[in-house]
């Protein structure tokens, strides 16, 4: 009667055995490290780059704690910050250009436990420490900026036409094309609309009106904040942070948290920075030039300096002929006379367009403009002496190698759709996590350890069980946890004290089920059936109302909200299982085995032989 099949009795042993693999790993801790990475598909990390900094480590006299390769980067382990400081000067030096060393944090977990997935979990924010911005995309921009697209390939469609048309004003909702002629605006505009099929092209007179839709301006701030997002995981990615979290807050907000990061200054730098590239033609039209330094700055036209110690001003046009959008590679480098600059490949596109710029403006100068945060910034501007075909250039100027290396980080990263402005920043130190840590596995300890007192003076022998079941609930939800690659935090620490409680509940039914069976005067054995059999279906239903509100938490939450759902539903799913299932292994190992079972150690005032006796 009380007896599980063989099959059943090992398959319950082999999940608590799971269980314990992949919880152990969580006890391991974390160790500092340097990180080096690349993101060149010429380079490789590979044996011979562990050599290399194994070598130069050695060379400077720098002890570690064991190098490995994983998930296409070489991880160092140090013992302390100082020395990991000083190790990854010594490897940024040895490996030179094109690649990336970070300072991060990783599991000691042995390297046979990770080839089979067994990882501790991560840890958020607010337990491991590190940095939270919140950041406000300019919408107003992203809006000026599709424009200015728009005129770009309007302008470019007539040059290939040979139609002369005036200066295209940009407004909020639109903008506006002066044409010389009008029966060559109603003969290209066919070709423009088929060009912008999202756009609304109207004729007005000789002018030719741009105008979008609602839906469209929806679309183009959507797609603003998206391109964001992935530019900012970009960024991310190059600084080698474990398990970011970066998601969309509102409609015009992102939230950044980087977990573990060591560099805040750095990652504040990298984050907060919105560089662009822009690509325009300087006007060196003397009288024009001057008139403008006088405050008469001609229409489609703007000054801007030039970098370096002693700044001078050009007039450039506001006519944006190539963006950051078109660039597919930026590497630091030197020029012919070994300045420090940014060597910026264009993609297949970019490249038509930055051959048709230098062959129709031999003579000319052309300018690269950096935009961050908002601020133009001319890096140089040399004249075209002949036509580049290969979409290859190079921007130097007045920057040192950090400036450089940084800049073409940001233009590797991609280009933002429009700036942002970080309102919100709050850093977490990894002292005030690890006391969060503490706080949070203390009173989830008290809590185990009050009830597991509680179960076992109140129920006897069949609360140590119920005390079983729940230290495998704990056991197999930190393994489901580590598992599914999911991040836990402070909310995440309470889901976990919440769901011993509701574990405990499921046993209590169970017990007080089966404390009512042998009032009523049933035997022992068919008490215990009986128990189990009739306290399923009250847990089932408990349960699955929690279950309800969990999974309504996971999809409609954000942020803490979600960390504390997901532990929450896996902590309701394990409890059903350990509380029925792996307490009824235990229970039936401990009374199944004997056939004529007199009493039972539940507690109570219950005496089951004395019934039994009266049937």
């Amino acid at each position: 009667m009380n007896r599980y099949p063989l099959w059943k009795y090992l398959l319950v042993t082999a999940v608590l055995a799971l269980g314990l693999l992949y919880t152990i790993p969580n006890f391991y801790g974390d160790t500092l490290a340097v990180q080096v990475s690349t993101n060149r598909q010429s380079l490789a990390i590979d044996s011979r780059t562990e050599a290399r900094v194994a070598q130069a480590l050695k060379a400077a006299g720098i002890a570690d704690d064991g190098m490995f390769i994983a998930e296409g980067s070489l991880k160092v382990r140090f013992k302390d910050s100082q020395t990991q400081m000083k190790a990854r000067s010594v490897i940024e030096n040895a490996l030179g250009e094109g690649y990336i060393t970070a300072l991060n944090q990783i599991a000691n977990t042995p390297e046979w436990m990770a080839k089979i997935g067994a990882k501790p979990m991560f840890l958020g924010l607010d337990l491991r420490g590190g940095v939270h911005f919140t950041m406000q995309v300019d919408m107003k921009a992203a809006m000026q900026k599709t424009f200015e697209r728009y005129a770009g390939d309007i302008r470019r469609e007539l040059r290939k036409e040979k139609i002369r048309s005036g200066q295209i004003a940009v407004n909020d909702n639109s903008l506006a094309v002066p044409f010389q002629d009008a029966a060559e605006l109603e003969k290209i505009l066919p070709q423009l609309q088929r060009l912008f099929p999202e756009a609304t092209l109207t004729s007005d007179g000789s002018r030719l009106i741009l105008t979008l839709s609602e839906q469209a301006i929806a679309n183009i701030r959507k797609q603003a904040v998206e391109q964001n997002i992935t530019t900012l995981h970009n960024r991310v990615n190059e600084l080698g942070v474990a398990e970011p979290v970066i998601q969309q807050a509102g409609a015009d907000r992102i939230v950044v948290q980087l977990p573990g990061v060591q560099d805040t200054a750095k990652a504040k730098d990298i984050i907060g920075r919105t560089a662009t590239l822009e690509v325009r033609m300087v006007n060196e039209d003397q009288s024009a030039f001057f008139a403008a330094l006088e405050g008469n700055v001609p229409e489609g036209y703007e000054l801007l300096k030039t970098a370096g110690e002693q700044p001078a001003q050009l007039l450039l046009s506001k006519q944006v002929e190539l963006t950051g959008d078109n660039i597919d590679d930026a590497q630091a480098g030197q020029n012919d006379r070994g300045q420090p600059g940014v060597n910026v490949s264009f993609n297949n596109s970019g490249a038509v367009i930055f051959a048709d710029l230098t062959r129709n403006n031999v003579g000319k100068r052309m300018a690269m403009v950096l935009v961050e945060q908002g601020k133009a910034e001319v890096v140089t501007a040399p004249v075209i002496n002949e036509p580049i075909p290969n979409g290859k250039t190079i921007i130097s100027g007045s920057m040192s190698r950090a400036e450089a290396e940084d800049i073409a980080l940001l233009l590797r990263a991609g280009s933002l759709a429009a700036p942002m402005e970080i309102v919100e920043e709050r850093t977490i130190g990894a002292s005030l996590g690890a006391e969060n840590i503490k706080k949070g596995m203390d009173s989830t300890l008290w809590g185990f350890v009050v009830v597991a007192v509680f179960m076992v003076v109140y129920y006897r022998l069949m609360g140590v069980f119920s005390v079983i079941a729940l230290v495998s609930n704990l056991l197999l939800l930190v393994a489901a946890l580590s598992w599914l690659g999911a991040t836990l935090t402070l909310p995440g620490i309470a889901a976990m004290a919440l769901t011993l409680g509701m574990a405990i509940d499921s046993n209590v039914l169970i017990n007080e089920r089966i404390r009512e069976e042998l009032r009523d005067g049933v035997k022992p054995q068919a008490a215990i059936a009986e128990g189990y059999k009739h306290a399923w279906d009250t847990i089932v239903d408990s349960n699955i109302t929690s279950l309800i509100a969990g999974i309504a938490l996971l999809l409609f939450g954000s942020g803490p909200v979600r960390g504390f759902a997901v532990v929450h539903c896996l902590g309701i799913l394990t409890s059903m299982f350990s509380s029925v299932v792996v307490s009824r292994m235990f229970v039936n190992l401990w009374y199944g085995r004997k056939r004529k079972l007199q009493s039972i150690s539940i507690g109570g005032d219950i005496c089951p032989a004395a019934a039994a006796d009266k049937e």
